[in-house]
């Protein structure tokens, strides 16, 4: 019953790209019915909750409940990408409130390689919004579901997990590279032995197997959606020989990478 209702509700949904300048501030604190999902894409600032203030800079998320009294103040020239949402529907709801603690607003953060992926989507949501939809509420709640299901996988709650992420960032873009741990607890400013545990505390994996899985998925990626030849796939995510990517891609999948492509193409046409 309570979802039928849901249904009969046709939520409120605005979406912009907020720019300000360096003195730029909230004259108070406002609160609002709506839910706010509010990212910083450029600069950096103070965001203010009742007594709290957290600074908020590229990268961090601000999770607000309705009716939760908050300002945000510019530092620097800042930019905003701002969701206001009335009236989701439960299972909708449901993602906000995983991402907020009691019902009060919390900062997550994103590491840079996802939150550029963040803000692909989010202006190609806006961008949707600019032309003539047959469903206009239906779409926006498929792309609000999108937005939140994205922030519960990628974000971050502390800024260490958010420094280890960089080393995430990294280790996606390197495939080709082998793991090495002192320059990744470096780069992350940690010990070895902290890096390792703030890596598996924020990926649940090591850095080794997060890049094996960062390799598979990059792997299935190439063969589903290119005509690159095995040899091109194996040396882009880092194995130099051919017999070596197809052994081990047969023992993570079940099937050598040609037979796994073959039956992509075949299941999908």
């Amino acid at each position: 019953m309570a979802d039928k209702e849901d249904e009969a509700i046709l939520p409120e949904i605005r979406g912009f790209i907020g720019t300000h300048d360096k003195d730029w501030e909230d004259e108070r604190q406002w609160s609002h019915p709506d839910l706010e999902i509010t990212v910083v894409l450029e600069g950096s600032g103070r965001f203010v909750h009742e007594q709290e203030e957290r600074r908020v800079e590229a990268g961090h998320v601000a999770l607000i409940p309705s009716l939760a009294a908050h300002s945000f103040h510019a530092m620097t020239p800042i930019r905003f990408g701002v969701v206001l949402v009335d009236g989701l529907p439960t299972h909708v709801r449901e993602l906000f409130e995983r991402l907020v603690v009691l019902g009060k607003p919390r900062i997550i953060a994103l590491s840079h390689l996802d939150q550029d992926h963040y803000e692909r989507l989010f202006r190609e949501w806006l961008r949707s919004r600019s032309s003539t939809l047959k469903e206009p509420v239906r779409n926006d709640l498929a792309w609000i579901e999108i937005l939140l299901l994205f922030l519960n996988e990628h974000s971050h709650p502390d800024q260490q997990s958010f420094t280890v992420s960089h080393t995430g960032d990294y280790i996606r873009r390197h495939l080709q590279e082998p793991i090495v741990i002192g320059s990744l607890a470096e780069m992350a400013g940690l010990s070895e032995e902290g890096f390792r545990k703030r890596f598996f505390k924020a990926y649940g994996m090591t850095p080794k197997q997060y890049q094996q899985m960062c390799r598979l998925e990059e792997a299935k990626w190439l063969l589903s959606s290119t005509d690159k030849d095995m040899q091109a796939i194996a040396e882009q995510i880092g194995f130099a020989q051919l017999h070596s990517f197809s052994l081990w891609f047969k023992k993570t999948e079940g099937c050598p990478p040609s037979e796994w492509r073959t039956r992509q193409r075949r299941d999908h046409h």
